[in-house]
């Protein structure tokens, strides 16, 4: 469905740590791809409000945590467990393969 931006990636690279330690900028780099139009004309958005991730989905509306000390250290994958998490709040299933990920709508 979409890709990870190159541009998430640089951002652990980074020579100065997050303060956040979960990995806020990287997750607002990767959240914008998840800001679009499906094919049914349903709309997904993904927006961060301090450590919570919503997940929209037309009508359907999921929210996730970013929880460092149960899914870190690595911000990457603190950053995929609460999208799954708001994923699987409203109903859908989220999968990242290969750079990428996957929404199963259930319909």
């Amino acid at each position: 469905m979409g890709e990870i931006p190159a541009g998430a990636h640089e951002v652990l690279a980074a020579p100065e740590p997050d303060a956040s330690e979960v990995g806020v900028n990287y997750a607002e780099a990767c959240l914008k791809i998840f800001k679009q139009v499906l094919a049914d004309g349903r709309k997904l958005a993904c927006k961060r409000r301090g450590l919570r991730i919503t997940l929209t989905l037309g009508e359907r509306r999921g929210e996730g945590l970013l929880r460092r000390l149960e899914h870190g250290p690595a911000v990457r994958d603190v950053f995929r467990h609460a999208v799954a998490e708001a994923a699987r709040d409203a109903g859908l299933e989220l999968t990242f393969e290969d750079g990428a990920f996957y929404l199963d709508t259930g319909d």
